[in-house]
């Protein structure tokens, strides 16, 4: 038996040996096949989660852009309603009529403010009656009576300021009513792009910092989605918190000086658009439409090469001769020093960086279009919601915007310029300080703002991760440990060597800001 068996396996050797190697061979093949599979099931999880992540902390980005606007738009809108207070003068001019009330009948006492309902409109003093309508702000309700003086005015008559006429202070009131809102449209966008620019660089760096930080080993888990700087001011991947914190300072420069820049260029707009109305001039909706396009086409441009070539930049940024001014004004400065007992150190490369890459992108086409984008939404809002509702009481449609279909009461529906005035200088306020802020949630809405913000957190990775210096922390990783690449759109991959020609990340070879914008437009 035994040996007919090993006679057969003599006889078939050849056969068998073949069926064992298909065998064996199927074998390292199928293994082989299933590892591949394996890592790439492997690798498709971990870019899915590591773009779910990179959308999230965007997301999240963005959220912060809005409660960051949020908490410094007070600051600039009290400086703003302080330097021009339209609610003195129509005090001012209230007080006129009262005096003028008073002297034609002495013996009738003091009189009650006038309201719009028991005004007649005469020529010259009917006019007051914006006051009673306007409702401006709560402010007013602190002024004293009509017919009080100031006690230090009647000590010292000299020092009491030259008594304006009342057309003086008509004319005062067109243009600041109007000045002030605008401006405030102005400064609202302005922040709420220099916010956009500098939030989404700085997640930008916080993101490459983590993923350096997972290359290195740093980190053994996925890609953060929160950033931990603040806890941990050592960081040594170019996101310390304190070049975060002297970047986020150069928001002061609008807030205190640029709204200076901002309110002087739209005065001499207004001026020279609403200085020559009169205050019983009858307003139609269309004419008061052209009026304000008007005035933005002398501070914005005519035409759209002039719009794509405006300047904003010397309203966000101060001069470089200026910078240290701006960190100083902070306190940025003397807190460092009376942590650490040293003196104040010079502005960093990683910050110098930062303000350049901030100008060059404030001075982009791509900007100055979402700008002008945001500043459609902005006076959209003032114009088709407010205005056309409170003042010309035309209907507006399920969005909360005037109707498109009624157009004939946009041309022959006229009101009193002061209820357009009354209007205006009540949505200063609103502007400024409306919670929750109508006009910041209909600038937000623009789909060009979010495209915008993801080219800025998206482009250029490879001069940040050259310039930042994230390489050299990382040159101790092996190639077969980390070859991590960027989220972004990836096309020709060019790898960052170190000083031991290791390829540790792979970014890409992006083209400059400008492209990446053009085909983010293209995409939408």
């Amino acid at each position: 038996m035994i040996s007919s068996v090993r006679g057969w396996f003599r006889r078939n050797r050849t056969p068998i040996a073949i069926g064992v190697g298909i065998v064996g061979a199927g074998y390292v093949v199928s293994q082989y096949v299933m590892s591949k599979i394996s890592d790439a099931r492997e690798r498709m999880t971990s870019e899915r989660i590591s773009k779910e992540n990179l959308r999230r902390r965007f997301e999240q980005n963005q959220e912060d852009c809005t409660f960051t606007v949020l908490a410094l738009l007070p600051t600039a809108a009290s400086n703003v309603l302080a330097e021009m207070n339209t609610e003195q003068i129509t005090y001012e001019i209230q007080q006129a009529k009262t005096a003028k009330v008073i002297k034609s009948n002495p013996a009738g006492g003091s009189p009650t403010p006038p309201s719009i309902a028991d005004t007649t409109l005469t020529e010259d003093d009917s006019k007051s009656s914006i006051m009673s309508e306007s409702g401006i702000h709560a402010s007013q309700a602190s002024l004293p009576p009509l017919t009080s003086v100031p006690e230090d005015a009647a000590q010292d008559g000299t020092s009491a300021k030259p008594r304006r006429s009342k057309r003086q202070l008509w004319d005062d009131l067109i243009i600041s009513s109007v000045t002030r809102s605008f401006t405030l449209i102005y400064t609202l966008a302005l922040l709420t792009m220099l916010t956009r620019v500098q939030l989404n660089l700085l997640g930008r760096r916080s993101y490459l910092s983590s993923v350096v930080a997972l290359a290195t080993g740093v980190q053994s888990a996925t890609i953060s989605l929160e950033n931990n700087d603040d806890d941990n001011t050592d960081q040594a991947y170019g996101t310390d918190f304190d070049t975060n914190r002297k970047y986020l300072t150069f928001s002061w420069w609008l807030l205190n000086k640029g709204w200076v820049d901002i309110m002087k260029t739209v005065d001499s707009a207004v001026r020279s658009v609403f200085g020559t109305l009169n205050p019983r001039d009858l307003i139609s909706f269309d004419r008061l439409s052209d009026l304000i396009i008007e005035v933005r086409r002398q501070i914005e441009g005519s035409t759209q090469e002039e719009r794509r070539s405006a300047n904003w930049l010397k309203y966000l940024l101060p001069p470089q001769d200026q910078e240290d001014e701006v960190i100083r004004q902070s306190g940025i400065l003397e807190d460092n020093s009376a942590q650490h007992g040293l003196p104040a150190q010079p502005s960093p490369e990683a910050l110098r960086r930062l303000l350049d890459e901030t100008a060059d992108l404030i001075e982009s086409p791509a900007f100055c279009h979402v700008l002008t984008l945001l500043l459609d939404a902005g006076f959209s809002t003032l114009v088709e919601k407010k205005l056309a509702t409170e003042a010309f009481e035309i209907p507006i449609d399920e969005s909360g915007f005037m109707a498109n279909v009624i157009t004939e009461a946009k041309q022959s529906k006229v009101v009193l310029l002061p209820k357009i005035l009354s209007v205006l200088t009540r949505q200063a306020h609103v502007i400024g300080n409306g919670v929750p802020n109508e006009y910041l949630q209909d600038m937000e809405a623009v789909r060009g703002l979010e495209a915008f913000a993801a080219v800025v957190y998206s482009s250029n990775w490879e001069s940040e991760v050259r310039g930042d210096g994230l390489m050299e922390s990382a040159v101790h990783v092996k190639p077969s440990d980390a070859t991590a690449t960027t989220p972004a759109k990836q096309t020709e991959k060019t790898p960052v060597s170190t000083q031991a020609d290791q390829s540790i990340v792979m970014v890409d070879n992006q083209d400059s800001f400008e492209s990446a914008w053009e085909k983010a437009v293209e995409a939408k």
